[in-house]
């Protein structure tokens, strides 16, 4: 894992994305010496929210929920 600067991230970013694209590697973004953020390619793995899935019985709106305040 690379560690950059946050402001050498900031100037380079898309430099950076370019290279996350092509290589796959992980950026660790840094302030201070501290860690504070991290650039990596997105999880091939994305979940969505499933149809249906607010209408168990744990799921509750009040009847005037889109009532002006």
């Amino acid at each position: 894992m690379r560690r950059i600067g946050i402001f050498e991230a900031k100037t380079k970013l898309s430099a950076l994305v370019a290279e996350i694209m092509s290589q796959g590697e992980v950026i660790q973004i840094t302030k201070h010496g501290r860690a504070v953020a991290e650039l990596r390619p997105p999880s091939a793995q994305t979940s969505s929210p499933l149809r249906g899935s607010a209408s168990g019985s744990n799921f509750w709106m009040a009847d005037d929920f889109d009532e002006p305040l």
